[in-house]
């Protein structure tokens, strides 16, 4: 047997040839490798200072650098072996960030397989760990009975979002084989959208009835010690027979009160909270408004439903940005990751460039069109793509203070008006500043003022149009029940591009004369 080892700094891990017949294997850890994979196992370590290049006749590994590099090899191997305590051993050794990262260069059964192989609580650890869309194609492969065993050591919100993620026949199969406490707060959360109050919150905290004492309530403490250690626990809640929200309940406070005192005379009154239905732009604002790290949630008629956190609030603002700069760089159909099959990532993405191309091709048809002029006056083509780059980026900021003031809820899809007046002004200074400076970097390069006056004018005019289209196009599509963050960016640099390039084009064909002169 051979130690492979660092003493001090990693375990040593024992190499021990197996069955030298016909296939040449190696046993790693109560692992069975072929020396194919021994090589890619990374079995291992970057600091080991010296190196098995031969065991039992044969090259076990050229280098030293893959364990810690990658970790994925050595869990496939455990996975194709199905070492439940091993894979155990490297969850906690890596840490659940680094294994999230691992499994995501795992193909779809190796992940099957960690997951059911590691304990519940671990597996929830990672399964939260991850991007919804890989959780889900995992979990969904899962029998109903193991998913729902990892899904009720989530915590409630996230369980819901990754419910929700997967397909509501296989989500509802699940939900079938939960605890019913479990199932109950799944139903809950997954009927409201993930950007609102009652989609965030969370349904793990304390409530106790108003005709409680704080013996009683210290009682309950120490009874479900191990139940409550998980929540977010600072303040409790008091609540009417009927579940209706009265006070919030400080437990530091409850430390300093006789035991027969009653909660309601500890308890603060008129509570702070927000209703189930509140979107996230208002969430934003409360949390702006007031420093509290948590919010009770209730419904219309005041009663107690969850506790949304700063955090989440926080978290869903980030998604809802990244989500949006997903569709805008034309990433459609959900979010992608370099873990899903080639070809589901291929068509996403194919979907929107085919329509793209066929925008292309309408925008160069103008060029097409003016091929004499252009032939004629070579310089102009330096100024084309100028010209429409620059135009572009001005309607892509129009684009952006629309979406976010539809966001805020500052305008509706019907201020066609209002927000046209207000991107023209900005267009007219910015367009004439722009033009001047393109005019005169034409006249510098060739001497001819007329090949000024063409490229200035029409980079002016033509980013008047821009941050026209970028201020209207997300309302229209809004008022149409599209999504302006994945249609507006296409459609606006088409007629940009087309705007630019006859504006270009036309001019120059009205001073042709002086222009080839």
């Amino acid at each position: 047997m051979i130690s492979i080892g660092s003493p001090g700094v990693y375990p040593q891990i024992h190499a021990q040839p197996v069955n030298f017949t016909k296939e040449r294997w190696y046993r790693v850890g109560g692992a069975k490798i072929k020396d194919s994979q021994a090589r890619e196992s990374g079995t291992v370590s970057r600091n080991f200072h010296k190196y098995i290049t031969n065991v039992g006749g044969f090259n076990l590994m050229e280098s030293s650098e893959e364990l810690i590099d990658a970790p994925w090899r050595t869990l496939a191997v455990l996975a194709e072996t199905r070492d439940g305590g091993r894979i155990g051993e490297e969850f906690e050794r890596l840490g659940v960030r680094e294994m999230g990262r691992s499994l995501a260069r795992l193909s779809g059964n190796e992940r099957q397989a960690i997951l059911e192989l590691l304990d519940n609580e671990s597996a929830a650890r990672l399964v939260e760990e991850m991007p919804d869309a890989q959780a889900a194609s995992i979990v969904e492969s899962l029998t109903p009975d193991d998913a729902a065993d990892i899904i009720e050591e989530m915590e409630s919100s996230e369980a819901a979002d990754l419910l929700e993620e997967i397909g509501d026949t296989r989500a509802e199969q699940i939900i079938r084989v939960m605890e019913p406490d479990a199932a109950e707060d799944a139903r809950l959360l997954t009927q409201y959208g993930s950007d609102v109050a009652g989609g965030l919150m969370v349904t793990e905290f304390l409530s106790y009835p108003d005709s409680f004492t704080v013996v009683e309530v210290l009682q309950d403490l120490r009874d479900n010690a191990e139940k409550y250690r998980d929540y977010e626990v600072q303040y409790a809640y008091v609540v009417m027979a009927d579940k209706v929200l009265v006070g919030v309940l400080p437990l530091r406070d409850l430390l300093l009160q006789p035991g027969s005192t009653g909660v309601q005379s500890v308890m603060k009154t008129k509570p702070i909270s927000v209703e189930d239905a509140s979107p996230l732009v208002d969430l934003e604002d409360f949390f702006d408004k007031y420093p509290f790290l948590a919010s009770p949630v209730t419904d219309a008629a005041g009663r107690l439903l969850g506790v949304v956190t700063r955090e989440s609030v926080q978290e869903a603002i980030g998604e809802r940005a990244d989500d949006m700069y997903l569709k805008s760089q034309g990433i459609v159909g959900g979010e992608e990751l370099r873990s899903m099959p080639v070809f589901r990532r291929s068509s996403r993405r194919l979907s929107w460039l085919s329509i793209n191309i066929v925008l292309n091709v309408i925008a160069a048809s103008v060029i097409a069109y003016y091929e004499t002029t252009l032939s004629s006056v070579i310089a102009l083509a330096v100024f084309l793509p100028i010209i429409s780059d620059m135009s572009g980026c001005s309607g892509n900021q129009a684009v952006a203070v629309t979406m976010r003031e539809l966001t805020l809820g500052l305008i509706k899809p019907s201020d066609y008006f209002y927000v046209w007046i207000q991107e023209v002004k900005v267009g007219v200074i910015n367009g004439l500043a722009l033009g001047a400076l393109v005019a005169t970097l034409a006249f510098v390069w060739r001497g001819n003022p007329y090949l000024g006056l063409v490229a200035g004018s029409a980079l002016a005019i033509n980013t008047i149009v821009a941050v026209s289209i970028g201020g209207l196009i997300p309302l229209l599509l809004k008022r149409m029940k599209m999504d302006p963050a994945l249609a507006s960016g296409p459609i606006l640099t088409t007629v940009t591009d087309m705007c630019g390039f006859f504006l270009v084009l036309s001019l120059a064909t009205l001073v042709l004369p002086h222009l080839t002169a």
